[in-house]
């Protein structure tokens, strides 16, 4: 699904596809802007969305054997809502 789909879909349930749009892109902006200042976002009945830290680590490459550092980083995480689990499992 691509964020027109999505936009097509919000369109269906009254508004125009440029209001449905807007609606999607400030929502994804929004949850764009709390993710980069490292808030937690929960949407209940769907999921959560975290930024966590990863510290430095030694890895090792694989063609080479050589040690090397993994740099710090932070990674997304998503955990999903139990609603979601469960729609998800049910379609199995």
């Amino acid at each position: 699904m691509t964020k027109a789909d999505l936009a097509a879909l919000v369109a269906e349930k009254g508004l125009t596809k440029k209001q449905a749009m807007e609606a999607v892109e400030a929502t994804f902006e929004a949850l764009k802007e709390a993710m980069t200042k490292g808030e937690k976002i929960q949407l209940v009945g769907f999921g959560s969305f975290q930024v966590r830290a990863k510290r430095a680590r030694k890895g090792r490459n694989p063609q080479t054997g050589s040690e090397i550092i993994i740099a710090a980083r932070k990674v997304l995480k998503f955990k999903p809502g139990k609603a979601l689990q469960q729609a998800v499992n049910s379609q199995a």
